[in-house]
């Protein structure tokens, strides 16, 4: 590539046809090659712009916006594939898993496929294809077993996880909108100064463990409040019997 690469041998480099080369140079997306004679040459810098563009592309990223983050980056392709993969990052730690159906029925010793529907419908399940599904969080399933080893039926195990699901979703759209409104508006007012991208992406990728944390700790709030009144109403139905837990605890005490 030392003396650079025409379009066409461009376009063999990246898999991409000449036609959408010559679309991305007039959308600005790619720099102008370098014109000698009546010929044009690419460089390494080409070669990695589009490779950029097509990897923004398929984690579901279009056109316009690629274009507005290259220029809100000036340019930097770095800087944006660092940022938009803290932005697409997981949020769990959690490996995803592949299953198949008989593993399921199994599991939930339930051969009634309406469960897989649903369960697919909520985004626990995933289908790849022969019979085969991905978990996509083996804790959320490790969970229902449990739930089920204690007698609770699938259908109200992913009944739970939907309404879980609806909460958590509130949750995190109240972080996100946090995030745009406390660090991203201001410094979008500001011009993207080149200087404060670090700062955006380091807020970006504190986001996570915050919300994960303040979640969890919130939880166990609750958690702790609606045990107490179980509790509480344990103790109320027991009270007159001299043989039952509140007599007991109150021996005790």
């Amino acid at each position: 590539m030392a003396n650079g690469l025409t379009i066409d041998e461009l376009a063999r480099e990246t898999g991409m046809t000449a036609r959408n080369i010559r679309a991305h140079q007039s959308r600005g997306l790619l720099a102008p090659p370098e014109v000698r004679g009546r010929t044009g040459y690419y460089g390494s810098e080409h070669v990695e712009r589009i490779k950029l563009i097509q990897e923004l592309q398929s984690n579901g990223f279009n056109l316009e916006l690629i274009g507005r983050l290259l220029a809100s980056a000036e340019g930097s392709s770095r800087r944006v594939l660092e940022f938009t993969q803290a932005l697409r990052e997981p949020f769990a730690d959690e490996q995803k898993e592949i299953v198949d159906v008989d593993l399921l029925t199994e599991q939930w010793h339930s051969v009634d496929p309406a469960m897989r529907d649903r369960a697919v419908e909520l985004g626990l399940l995933r289908p790849v294809g022969s019979g085969r599904y991905e978990m996509t969080s083996p804790r959320l399933f490790a969970a229902g077993l449990e739930l089920a080893a204690l007698g609770v039926p699938v259908s109200d195990t992913l009944e739970l996880a939907d309404h879980i699901r609806k909460r958590a979703a509130e949750v995190a759209e109240l972080y996100v909108s946090l995030f745009l409104d406390v660090v991203w508006q201001p410094f979008e007012a500001a011009g993207h100064p080149a200087e404060a991208w670090p700062q955006i992406q380091g807020a970006l990728e504190r986001l996570r463990p915050l919300a994960s944390g303040a979640l969890l700790a919130s939880f166990q709030l609750a958690m702790d409040d609606a045990v107490e009144r179980l509790l509480g109403r344990v103790l109320e139905q027991f009270d007159g019997d001299d043989a039952g837990p509140g007599a007991q605890l109150r021996r005790a005490s």
